[in-house]
């Protein structure tokens, strides 16, 4: 029967006691035994993982490997059957998740409160900013991410598509007047991001370079800001309609020239480390989220 769990157990006993003879005494074996379970698994695999000597061993790099991956595989197997044998309310840890301001305040902060219905005792560690974060650097699980895709290794899901568009507050509309043309923007202020990944261009028929990013009134590093304004009646803004559609629902804001955008759109996918392999914590976050958010960006 195969059982290598239980050899990479005596491989990680072997390493972590430094002798055979320790490692025997603690698997409750013979020396004999667990030297011949050593010389199983390399003889499997077809590369030396120790170097046997008189005083001690040490690992190849390939041992090394065989090392951290083995920790890493009984792990996640100590982690399935405790979840499994505990139901998903006793699953625990936390999840680190990125996304930006606006995302995150009127599509994920909603969603929290099922969730942990579901999955009490997992923590969210939830970061909202409009700049790109590295998910190595910053130990981040999942990042929701709005706009182009650059390419990566990291894996991505698309979550949908949003449409942009051109809004401000009634009272602003009424005091500084409708735009009915491209020419008429000229008259207006304008509520803008300062990111550098972000093009200050608006996409408009007649005119496709039309450019807000050095006349605006405000540049600003969130979405949210850009909304607070424009509610405030401050200028004209161009955003996502996922975060100022109850805005628009409300009457709080107003679409204007919505017959010159040319496909102005921008997609948000959830992107993440490690695939299949990721922790299970990890996977229940974003099986719960992902047909839920779909949802929400379908309106």
């Amino acid at each position: 029967m195969d059982n290598r769990a239980g050899e990479m157990q005596v491989f990680l006993s072997v390493v972590d006691s430094g002798s055979f003879s320790a490692a025997a005494r603690q698997m409750r074996m013979t020396p004999s035994t667990v030297s011949k379970l050593i010389g199983r698994i390399e003889a499997r695999l077809g590369v030396r993982l120790l170097e046997r000597s008189t005083r001690r061993l040490s690992l190849t790099d390939e041992g090394q490997a065989y090392y951290e991956r083995s920790q890493a595989l009984l792990a996640e197997l100590e982690e399935i059957e405790a979840e499994l044998s505990r139901g998903s309310a006793g699953m625990g840890g936390t999840v680190r998740v990125s996304a930006s301001v606006g995302f995150g305040m009127v599509a994920i902060q909603p969603l929290l409160p099922d969730f942990w219905n579901e999955y009490p005792n997992i923590t969210i560690d939830l970061s909202l900013s409009d700049e790109i974060v590295d998910l190595y650097l910053e130990r981040t699980d999942i990042a929701f991410r709005v706009g182009t895709l650059t390419s990566s290794s990291l894996t991505a899901i698309k979550i949908g598509t949003s449409p942009r568009k051109i809004i401000g507050s009634p009272d602003y509309l009424k005091a500084r007047g409708v735009p009915n043309t491209v020419e008429d923007l000229a008259g207006h202020d304008y509520l803008g991001m300062n990111f550098r990944r972000t093009s200050p261009l608006w996409p408009l028929r007649e005119q496709p370079g039309f450019t807000d990013g050095q006349s605006g009134r405000l540049l600003a590093n969130n979405g949210e800001s850009v909304r607070r304004l424009a509610l405030a009646g401050m200028g004209l803004a161009r955003m996502g309609e996922f975060h100022i559609r109850d805005d628009l629902r409300n009457g709080r804001l107003v679409e204007v020239l919505s017959d010159v955008a040319i496909g102005d759109t921008e997609d948000i996918h959830a992107l993440f480390i490690g695939g299949s392999r990721m922790p299970h914590r990890v996977r229940a976050f974003l099986d719960f989220m992902t047909p839920r958010l779909r949802a929400y960006m379908d309106g």
